[in-house]
């Protein structure tokens, strides 16, 4: 390069790789991504002298800085582009060695930058830089989801807190992530929780939050250092945003009181997170795996009398003393909704006078079912419900040894009891079975295990009325349609399969057989007994 062409350039050669390695160090990323960038802003600047349709290539000698540019021609059996590819008998012309798939490189003399390619090599570079930034940010922020950071403020847009994060990194706390009241100026310290790092066209995005339960979680690993180390563990958080919070632990170690450990002496762990979360309530409980003693644990400060559990519907109802039960459901429902999110089960708070009215009502329905069911007095019918009956179909399938150790049953009065109760049953099922006729039923849908005449009738009602009917619904419209107490999810899957059945039947009939045929009958893991085709 002669000197008239070497002060036209941006930078002499070594200068080149200075600038490489400041920029690199400034910015934070490594120096070959600057190199990269370079020579991708020489390679633009040679195609808009020698032309944009040519092959340009640019490259930075990493030891000297000396840039060589050049010309590629491809060697190809066709030529389709006269301008980038050459044909093999061309090539050997300049080159006796060719062969399909080189490049024949042709060196081109240094570019004289005038003002314009000076300015668009730097845009280049800037950009290729930033975007090198991005990455790096990206790959540093992405795997810190769920820590918590320091930052300052830099800003504050529309109730949406943008955060100095150093290092060249910007979060955005959003205004529903923000504990609600909770007022920043530019330059307030804050601290908040990674929730997510998404990679958008204008950058690398950071959500922050102070909301987020695992904010208040991964507080209490900071200032209890048993969470931190492990003996004590955080099962559960449940949070009201500024208000109210409940967190469940447990320890490993029998003779550290998670509770304790957390609150601290005379309160000082648990009031550094409150005073961090301006002033939220936090109640720290002992987490259980039995879900009654849990459930009575959440709901504290409110005293608990009685629980029923019904963990198929995943739901508990707990009884309190009628004094305690604005206690027990807080301002705004907030204390059982806390323990419910804490927990992970539905509960229904009755006061002990509810629960006591509802008991009686249930009793004296039942006593009626079997009074009029069973054509017994009532004593007998009371009896019975005492004892735990609720249904006819209990009294009709249950031994008749057991029924007589009812207190004043006898052999002969147990066996009169389990003869009325089925006499009951295969009564209404006549009963059932003509409404399912009238209403349009086939007898296919009837045959169906695990449908009773109550479930059939209601699928008439539904207008539910052939096998390809049954077979179109989907699980949660069957159990809609029969009601979700009478069917479980599984069974419902169960049935429609039974159903559809009759379809891969119909597929495989209508094809052409390839060979004959031999039908074997097999019993299937439900005790259904199938027909299954062997060559």
């Amino acid at each position: 390069m002669d000197t008239n062409t070497e002060s036209k350039m941006i930078y002499t050669h070594p200068e080149l790789l200075l600038v490489a390695d400041t920029v690199a160090r400034e910015k934070g990323i490594e120096k070959e991504e600057v190199l990269e960038a370079m020579e991708q802003a020489i390679q633009k600047a040679g195609r808009s002298k020698y032309g944009h349709e040519h092959d340009i290539r640019a490259e930075i000698d990493r030891s000297s800085g000396e840039i060589k540019l050049a010309r590629y021609v491809e060697v190809v059996e066709e030529v389709e582009n006269e301008v980038t590819q050459i044909t093999l008998k061309l090539a050997q012309g300049t080159n006796v060695d060719a062969t399909i798939g080189e490049f024949i490189v042709d060196p081109l003399p240094p570019i004289d930058f005038g003002r314009i390619a000076a300015q668009t090599a730097k845009q280049v570079i800037v950009q290729k830089v930033r975007e090198a930034e991005r990455k790096r940010q990206f790959a540093e922020f992405k795997d810190r989801i769920s820590e918590i950071v320091n930052g300052v403020v830099k800003r504050v847009e529309f109730g949406n807190v943008i955060v100095d994060l150093g290092n060249r990194a910007e979060g955005i706390i959003r205004r529903d992530e923000c504990i609600p009241r909770e007022h920043f100026n530019n330059g307030d310290r804050v601290r908040s929780y990674i929730f997510d790092v998404r990679e958008e066209q204008r950058g690398p995005q950071i959500f922050l939050s102070r909301s987020h339960p695992q904010f208040m979680a991964k507080l209490f690993t900071q200032e209890v250092p048993e969470i931190y180390d492990g003996v004590i563990e955080i099962k559960s958080v449940a949070r009201d945003p500024g208000s109210r919070a409940k967190i469940a632990v447990i320890s490993s170690d029998s003779s550290i009181d998670p509770v304790g450990a957390c609150v601290g002496m005379r309160g000082s762990r648990v009031q550094a997170v409150v005073a961090e979360l301006q002033g939220e309530k936090i109640d720290i409980i002992s987490w259980s795996d039995q879900p009654a003693n849990f459930i009575v644990n959440g709901l504290a400060p409110a005293e608990v009398t009685k629980v029923v559990l019904d963990e198929e519907q995943n739901r508990i109802e707990v009884v309190v003393p009628d004094e305690q039960l604005s206690l027990a459901i807080g301002r705004r429902g907030q204390n059982v909704r806390l323990a419910s999110q804490l927990t992970g089960w539905d509960i229904d708070i009755l006061t002990e006078a509810e629960e006591s009215d509802r008991r009686n009502e249930e009793f004296k329905t039942r006593s009626q079912l079997f009074t009029d069911s069973l054509d017994v007095d009532e004593v007998i019918a009371q009896l019975l419900v005492t004892e735990g009956f609720s249904t006819i179909e209990e009294v009709a399938f249950v031994p008749i040894e057991e029924l007589s150790t009812i207190e004043g049953f006898d052999e002969t009065l147990a066996s009169e009891l389990h003869n009325r109760g089925r006499q009951f049953l295969e009564q209404k099922e006549v009963e059932l079975t003509e409404v399912r006729k009238k209403a349009g039923v086939s007898d296919e849908i009837a045959d169906i295990p695990g449908l009773s005449g109550e479930m059939l009738v209601a699928l008439g009602e539904n207008d539910i009325k052939s096998l390809d009917d049954l077979a179109d619904l989907a699980n949660d419209e069957l159990i809609e349609f029969v009601g979700k107490v009478n069917l479980t999810e599984e069974c419902a899957n169960e049935i429609i399969m039974l159903a559809r059945a009759h379809w891969f039947e119909d597929e495989v009939n209508s094809d052409e057989p390839l060979a004959e045929t031999e039908v074997v009958k097999e019993m299937n893991s439900d005790g259904i007994e199938v027909e299954k085709p062997t060559t």
